[in-house]
């Protein structure tokens, strides 16, 4: 009965309102998916779904000619009776009878190579036409997910609110929109979203927005997060062959030539497929081309497919595009997920300019109601009709959340969850109140990284409780946390507790207060340089213990928030009291009988001198971050900042020590940081991190306050990028209570000169180059330079990264190879 009801569904909701509808398929009754449909002369139009079907609202106009376009097909023009709306109209479509001039079978000329050259030298004229415009858009989204495992890690997946069936397979997003759009090229975009609706949220809003759908061929490159070359780039003859596989006339008896696209470089970043090219004017009339995952350094992505298609308006003589879709597929274990995303810009209106004040900071705004609209709206206006599937997921994910957002499920499932059995003082447990929304935690004492090693220590490990209220998260973006860690070392036969109190406010300035409290081991260096993972490695195997630690007791209380767009505030005020600590252990699982180095980073040799004396002092910090050119997206339940990556981003910070036990122990210091991605279009990345400071009145403080460095003596690299660190300075070699100077610079090819080197571009992998500074008012300047090859590791696991280098300071320092293991960051 169920089944007939859906049915009934489907079939209702593709009869309701639509003036036009019907299937379109080939010759043999075939479906034709993503056919283009458009009212000649508008840029009226819609296209079909998988299953051949559509639907479509005319505009008024006397004996209206709808246009059906689909590759490979003969174009098909049928004049609508509009008195006799509305009707249904199907339409059989026959495969086009190509053609090819007498010149393709010259074998010394290639005929493709002319037309490219004409698209490519007519660019600018081609994309001029459509730089600025007034639309309407419509976005529909749909992900799924097959063969997914039970658990991940050891932890349950579940059935992900409803969407995967017992064999781990189902939609696991599903979603549309509506917008208004206004657009200036290359990158000015004010979109307002009119309608969202995301299948088992009844108050969600959609992510399918504009923002994310304008990949433009008529631009040297497309971001794909590597800049991918289109086929008619300037310097497009670099990279592809091309060749006329046949000709053939539209609607408007305008010759297309069929181009098929290839990769003179397999490893190269580009497309393989089809680009459609108008004879004459030389516009893009449609593509049809693939992306290949390893292409774009996407190692788990499969393939991508985007499809584009444009039409022609007599009146104004522009092409532009109607439709769009991309398709994904990926995985890996097995778990393979599959996406598709539908666009549909209509009703175009090209302008010579816009009104001041047209476009601001804020790039989206999604209506306040625009999760309010019920199904008749939906069925009225939606260009691409729903799949059966698809209208099934909306009735069943709906009736899923009405079922487990309600009193009684909820009950029920946490009644389930939350028995505790003795194993979970082990691994952990959580219990769960899901109607009220709330949850208290318990960290197991053989959590993942909870066990560790130190000198100081001895093996130590961490555990803790942790108090979650959510109620008003969703909507406001408000939630309160309480947690306390407790953590307790073997060798010093110490216990440690300390607790944090989290409190945000709300989604819009993300207005946060927080208190933090307790007992604790830190390293001198804040930044924590050595993980607890590679010091106990290091510790236990090879017997060297770089972590140097100090007992730290303290209390703090601290705010931030935006305090303008793009501009982030954080103060903290910090009582501290700081105790030195020694070693209380040799052990070793190797080399028993070698020494560790002492606690003290001043003098490793010395194992009776502490290298500060137990004192007090309270710190205050503030912290100013700015994005320049900050955009954002305003929705109902927040605003959500979106950097704009064609700035930099600046850091300014003061701290100052006052109130400690000896005068001697106060300061101020002022610090500076800017860090920026120079994209070099299909060329490669160059990154920069620069830091700047100064301290004042500062001749006697403690060891622990002096600007530490991020050293890295143990040869393992733990971060996707090494503009943060010197992998080969000690870790406290070049501390200063002065001023310093410290610069970063990385550059990554992405492959731009790797994939051009025979047998290396085998690996499939990047070059990176690297240049890093240090400047102290107490020391010679230390300087180091790299070269190695990242995404490196096998099949489609690209987790390592190898380098080799070198530093000077006062001559030549040393050399040495860094193993980057950028897994362990996911361990930590």
């Amino acid at each position: 009965m169920k089944k007939y009801c859906l049915l009934l569904l489907f079939l209702g909701s593709f009869a309701i309102q639509a003036q036009l509808k019907g299937t379109v398929t080939d010759d043999k009754g075939n479906p034709l998916p993503f056919v283009t449909i458009f009212q000649q002369d508008t840029y009226n139009g819609t296209t079909s779904n998988e299953l051949g079907s559509y639907e479509f609202n005319l505009r008024k106009k006397e004996k209206p000619t709808v246009v059906f376009q689909f590759l490979g097909f003969k174009t098909q023009k049928v004049t609508i009776d509009i008195d006799k709306l509305p009707y249904i109209l199907n339409i059989k479509m026959v495969e086009e009878s190509f053609s090819l001039n007498e010149v393709v079978i010259n074998n010394k000329v290639n005929p493709a190579l002319a037309i490219i050259k004409n698209a490519i030298a007519n660019r600018k004229q081609n994309t001029e036409k459509i730089n600025r415009f007034n639309a309407d858009f419509y976005s529909r989204g749909i992900f799924k997910l097959k063969n997914a495992p039970k658990k991940i890690l050891g932890q349950k997946i579940g059935d992900l609110n409803g969407a995967l069936d017992s064999t781990g397979t189902g939609i696991i997003s599903l979603s549309e929109t509506f917008s208004k759009i206004s657009f200036e090229k290359p990158d000015n975009l004010k979109e307002v979203v009119t309608a969202s609706k995301v299948s088992g949220k009844d108050n969600g809003y959609s992510y399918n927005t504009a923002r994310s759908s304008f990949y433009d061929f008529y631009d040297n490159a497309i971001d794909f997060g590597v800049q991918m070359i289109s086929p008619i780039a300037t310097n497009a003859f670099n990279y592809y062959n091309y060749k006329l596989e046949s000709t053939f006339f539209d609607e408007n008896k305008k010759m297309i030539n069929k181009i098929k696209v290839n990769a003179k470089r397999d490893s190269e970043p580009v497309f393989e497929g089809y680009i459609y090219i108008v004879e004459d004017s030389w516009a893009i009339y449609a593509v049809d081309l693939d992306i290949k995952g390893y292409r774009m350094k996407e190692e788990f992505l499969d393939v991508m497919t985007l499809k584009q298609n444009f039409s022609y308006n007599n009146s104004n003589k522009i092409w532009a595009k109607n439709t769009q879709s991309l398709e994904i597929t990926a995985g890996a274990f097995g778990i393979k997920f599959s996406g598709k995303y539908n666009y549909v810009y209509s009703n175009y209106e090209f302008i010579d300019s816009f009104v001041p004040k047209t476009f601001t900071n804020e790039i989206t705004r999604i209506e306040i109601n625009a999760n309010k609209k019920d199904t008749l709206f939906w069925n009225a206006n939606r260009p691409i009709p729903l799949t059966l599937e698809e209208t099934t997921d909306y009735v069943r994910k709906d009736s899923i959340y009405k079922v487990r957002n309600s009193q009684k499920y909820l009950d029920s499932v946490d009644t389930k969850e939350n028995k505790f059995k003795i194993l979970k003082l082990l691994t952990g447990y959580t219990f769960k109140n899901s109607s009220e929304k709330y949850s208290l935690a318990y960290e197991g004492l053989l959590s993942l990284g909870s066990l560790s090693f130190n000198t100081v220590q001895g093996y130590n490990f961490d555990s803790g409780f942790k108090y979650t209220n959510y109620k008003n998260q969703e909507t406001t973006g408000k939630y309160t946390s309480v947690s306390t860690k407790f953590n307790y070392g073997f060798a010093d036969d110490r216990l440690r507790v300390t607790g944090q109190f989290i409190h945000r406010f709300n989604n819009q300035n993300y207005a946060t207060l927080y208190l933090t409290g307790g007992s604790s081991v830190k390293q001198f260096n804040a930044n924590e340089p050595i993980s607890k993972i590679i010091n106990s490695i290091s510790s236990l195997a090879f017997k060297n213990n770089f972590m140097k630690l100090y007992n730290l007791e303290a209390a703090a209380i601290g705010y931030t928030r935006d305090i303008a767009n793009g501009v982030n505030i954080n103060g903290k005020v910090e009582y501290q009291q700081r105790k030195p600590l020694f070693n209380n252990t040799d052990y070793s699982t190797f080399k028993r009988d070698d020494l560790y180095t002492s606690n003290n980073p001043l003098a490793p040799n010395d194992f009776i001198t502490s290298p500060f004396e137990q004192h007090h002092l309270t710190k205050l910090n503030l912290l100013a971050r700015i994005n320049f050119g900050n955009t954002y997206s305003s929705r109902p339940d927040g605003k959500f900042n979106i950097r704009n990556e064609k700035y930099p981003t600046l850091y300014v910070g003061y701290e100052k020590a006052v109130a400690a036990s000896e005068n001697k122990y106060e300061f101020d210091q002022i610090s500076t940081r800017v860090t920026y991605d120079l994209k070099l279009a299909n060329k490669g990345l160059l990154g920069f991190n620069l830091k700047a400071g100064k301290f004042f009145n500062a001749e006697n403080i403690a060891f622990i306050d002096f600007k530490h460095f991020n050293g890295n003596l143990t040869r393992v690299g733990q971060t996707e990028r090494y503009l943060n660190v010197f992998n080969l300075l000690p870790y406290y070699s070049n501390s200063t209570n002065d001023r310093y100077f410290e610069f970063h610079s990385e550059y990554n090819d992405r492959g731009f000169i790797m994939n051009k080197i025979p047998l290396l571009n085998k690996l499939k992998s990047t070059l990176n180059i690297g240049a890093h500074a240090l400047s102290t008012s107490n020391n010679k300047t230390y300087t180091e330079f790299t070269v190695g090859l990242d995404n490196l590791g096998f099949g489609k696991f690209k987790m390592l990264r190898l380098d080799y280098v070198r530093s000077y300071q006062n001559g030549f320092q040393g050399d040495g190879v860094v193993f980057g293991l950028k897994f362990l960051n996911i361990l930590e």
